[in-house]
């Protein structure tokens, strides 16, 4: 088939979960169909040297484009005029781009292609009023009014509460608005799938597509950790704000009753593009790493004897816990950061909701190797028997191939 997958950046440095899932899928997909990529490319943005030599796809097109970076002075005015001035949430409109319209426009006319993918619900202004003569199919890695609800009920500021619960708004009204413009949505949770079709009432929610994980890549480390001092690691992007309140929430509730029992452990927070707030957590003391950006998060993952994911907010499934899973490191979660995913509490990681409970549940860890071992054992095996990237791509190839043969009878 041909198939024109539509998204908002480069996918290289592959360094965020969301990325990681498309070229992982992408990568599988183009080994036996011919893929156009066409991507949005903020000005300023220079092209990684893997994205060109990089055969995700047979044909990449970049549209140049004004995104303002985060924290800028340019970021803070679009942001305060998007929300005095328009509906729409300023998480999708900052992605409507007039030349991607036209392009999209334009590739509709020609007919050139069998499938379309919009990779993300970011894309999606972009295909208003189009159509195209194949099946057009949204991509959902999150229910993204999920994501906004969760961060306006979880502040303390009234300020940030307001603001979150108006863009929590916006985005319900053009989540649900948006997702009924396409012949099919797919989602990478049932839940996910269950609150498109029961909140926005979708009727062309095609089912979810299981969360992978490359096992060949992210293995066990070879050396043990035992003679390090007990360290907590967070692992995911250090960009994404449910991430960042997770952090400064653990470090503000949970870590000290850790160090009330064990005040020697450390904190690891590894991710790319930490604000200021969490680089200043360092400075404060000196049990806390934050590391920025790395080229690889293995060899900091290693030296963790336990993954934290405290999540108050966030939506669609967690690459993040699965590559901990991968990599021999238990898991500690809370029930909305493990939501979605097939875990057992127990069996391959441990769910605990509130300070005391998740504080309790990792000096458990540390107190007894052989529940960590088990923990770590059992997902392990886990992520090699049932969630390779490329079964997850069979699925989702799966659901479009009947949303096809449906359009076609």
């Amino acid at each position: 088939m041909r198939i024109l997958w539509v998204k908002t950046g480069p996918l290289h440095p592959i360094d965020t979960g969301g990325k990681r899932r498309t070229h992982a899928m992408l990568t599988e997909i183009s080994r036996e169909h011919e893929v156009t990529y066409l991507s949005l490319l903020p000005d300023g943005t220079v092209l990684d040297d893997k994205e060109a030599d990089d055969d995700y796809a047979a044909h990449k097109i970049w549209i140049s484009t004004r995104i303002a970076p985060k924290w800028t002075f340019q970021f803070w005015f679009d942001l305060i005029r998007s929300t005095i001035f328009s509906s729409k949430p300023y998480a999708l409109e900052k992605y409507e781009v007039l030349p991607m319209r036209k392009k999209l426009q334009e590739m509709s006319a020609t007919g050139g292609f069998d499938l379309v993918i919009c990779d993300f619900l970011a894309p999606a202004l972009n295909f208003v009023g189009l159509r195209f003569s194949a099946p057009a199919v949204l991509f959902q890695h999150n229910i993204e009014s999920q994501i906004w609800k969760r961060l306006a009920l979880s502040q303390t500021s009234v300020l940030k509460s307001w603001y979150f619960r108006i863009q929590y708004l916006r985005m319900k009204k053009w989540e649900a608005k948006l997702s009924a413009l396409f012949d099919g949505v797919i989602t990478v949770s049932s839940e996910d799938s269950e609150i498109a079709r029961a909140e926005y009432g979708l009727t062309n929610v095609l089912g979810h597509v299981p969360t992978g994980v490359d096992v060949a890549t992210f293995r066990p480390s070879v050396q043990g950790n035992s003679d390090r001092p007990f360290t907590i690691g967070f692992l995911g992007s250090m960009d994404w704000r449910p991430n960042v309140d997770a952090c400064l929430y653990f470090v503000r509730e949970i870590l000290p009753r850790v160090w009330e029992m064990l005040p020697q452990s450390r904190l690891k927070i590894i991710g790319r593009n930490p604000p200021s707030s969490l680089h200043n957590l360092a400075s404060i003391d000196a049990r806390i790493e934050v590391t920025g950006t790395v080229d690889d998060v293995q060899p900091y993952v290693h030296q963790c004897h336990v993954i934290a994911v405290p999540l108050m907010a966030g939506g669609g499934t967690r690459i993040k816990i699965y590559e901990a899973m991968a990599m021999g490191v238990p898991v500690v979660s809370t029930t909305i950061g493990a939501e979605g995913l097939a875990v057992t509490h127990g069996e391959d990681i441990l769910l605990a909701d509130g300070s005391a409970d998740f504080s309790a549940a990792l000096v458990k860890l540390e107190g007894d190797p052989e529940l960590s071992s088990k923990l770590a054992v059992k997902a392990r095996e886990q992520m090699e028997l049932c969630h390779s990237w490329a079964a997850a791509t069979r699925c989702f190839m799966k659901l479009c191939m009947l949303r096809l043969s449906s359009t076609s009878t």
